[in-house]
């Protein structure tokens, strides 16, 4: 399937990049485009059993200036290559055109509308309101209250065993706030989109080396 690249620990012989084009300087997440030309040229990327030594953000606003960029590059990629439907179709085929639906158009559509659907959720909630049971018929409805508890707890085992396999165990209790991670999220993909609309090339730097200035300050 198609696949969006990440910034970190990509490895490329030179005369692939350039028969690709090279990169796309306009888009933000010119990785994750770069990954979708590859599936349209029919070629593989395959993962290498190794470690990323990256920094993770320590700081909301960094953070959140770090999401805000990777959606808005999504939302980039989607449109660029949606332009000619049926060409992206017949590049990818049916299988590889529905998983870039799903990945590259549904994440931020998702980020995006979920907190409409939280919203009403807890209007239903607190209101019992007849008028969101029309919304929502018990099917929808059954489906929906599955996703957000299977989905929710899914990811928290990931992100729970992760920790236990490399011994971090003093963040195991972090991981239980991940549902925050997901309202987090929503908050970057709003603002991905207003930088899409008014500011679609600003590229939103996210500063690095925090870790380090925080362990020099306790040291």
């Amino acid at each position: 399937m198609p696949v969006p690249l990440g910034g970190t620990s990509n490895h490329f012989p030179t005369s692939v990049l350039q028969e690709l084009g090279g990169w796309d300087s306009y888009n933000v997440c010119e990785d994750c485009d770069l990954g979708m030309r590859i599936a349209r040229q029919g070629w593989r990327v395959e993962i290498v059993n190794s470690v990323t030594w990256e920094e993770a953000n320590c700081q909301l606003w960094n953070w959140l200036r770090q999401r805000s960029h990777w959606i808005k590059g999504y939302l980039q990629t989607y449109l660029v290559h949606m332009r000619s439907p049926r060409r992206l179709l017949k590049d990818l085929g049916v299988v590889n055109f529905l998983s870039f639906q799903l990945i590259i158009g549904g994440t931020p559509l998702t980020l995006l509308f979920n907190p409409v659907f939280w919203l009403l959720t807890i209007v239903y909630v607190v209101t019992g309101s007849g008028l969101i049971e029309t919304l929502y018929p018990p099917l929808v409805y059954a489906m929906g209250v599955v996703s957000m508890i299977l989905g929710n707890f899914i990811f928290m085992y990931f992100v729970l065993t992760g920790c236990m396999i490399r011994e971090l165990y003093g963040n195991v209790k972090w991981m239980l706030f991940t549902p925050l991670y997901w309202v987090l999220m929503s908050v970057g993909a709003y603002k991905a989109l207003w930088q899409l609309i008014f500011k679609p090339h600003y590229w939103e730097k996210t500063k690095h080396g925090l870790v380090k200035e925080v362990e020099d300050v306790r040291e």
